[in-house]
């Protein structure tokens, strides 16, 4: 392949998870004419990159496997669409739910193309016929860090090995949010958890990995302004 004058790593993103984003920044300060090597691991940008270059009249000129990537290669075109209105269009992005009563005391919420089930909050048996909306505010935090954190090692080409990470949330007071007590409040009041991670990465790679990862958290971002969150990073040898 002809040398690239400049170049982007994807990582694991798909053309639709911010993928384009990414290349379209990088495309900007070129030069009609002029080559961007797009790497990526993810295997549906194989057949999704082409098409979006004839869609916006780049140049595909291939690819070749690189080092654990597989490199891409875009002659920039004379139609580059305008970056700054995509990059605003992707600010002003609303994420939507519907959801409505279903049977006995749950309900059922309609995501995109998901649909899934959420139980009451107060229940305190390990075995529950729908995860509580609780289960699922601390389950949002967990798959927020855990797909960030994979998300930018991977764009940083960072090996990971695997990663689990377990987080356990109290009320303030339960009593209250069943009616049993007057006094207090429902409000989640600590989160608090274990983030392990094996890696054959130096230590402190991975801890600004993680810093990093809680910077750029919605979820985290969110919700550590008002309940305290306690995640320790721990590297499993």
């Amino acid at each position: 392949m002809e040398n690239a004058h400049a170049v982007c790593d994807g990582g694991d993103l798909d053309c639709g998870s911010g993928l384009l984003l990414i290349i379209k920044k990088s495309m900007d300060p070129l030069l009609n004419g002029q080559i961007l090597e797009v790497r990526s691991r993810e295997r549906s940008v194989a057949e999704d990159l082409p098409a979006w270059c004839r869609m916006v009249d780049h140049e595909f000129l291939g690819s070749e496997p690189g080092d654990n990537t597989i490199r891409y290669f875009i002659r920039k075109g004379s139609n580059q669409a305008e970056l700054e209105n995509d990059l605003q269009a992707a600010k002003g992005y609303e994420w939507s739910v519907r959801t409505r009563g279903d049977k006995d005391l749950t309900a059922k919420i309609y995501s995109r193309n998901h649909t899934f089930i959420a139980g009451q909050p107060a229940d305190f048996s390990p075995n529950v016929n729908a995860p509580s909306a609780i289960d699922y505010l601390l389950a949002s935090l967990a798959a927020c860090l855990t797909v960030g954190y994979k998300a930018q090692a991977s764009r940083k080409n960072i090996e990971i090995d695997h990663v689990e990470l377990i987080l356990k949330g109290g009320l303030e007071n339960v009593l209250f949010h069943m009616e049993l007590d007057e006094e207090g409040s429902p409000k989640m009041n600590r989160i608090s958890g274990t983030f392990y991670v094996s890696s054959p990465e130096a230590e402190d790679l991975l801890e600004e990995l993680w810093c990093n990862t809680l910077a750029r958290s919605p979820i985290y971002q969110t919700l550590h302004q008002f309940i305290t969150i306690d995640i320790k990073h721990s590297i499993v040898f």
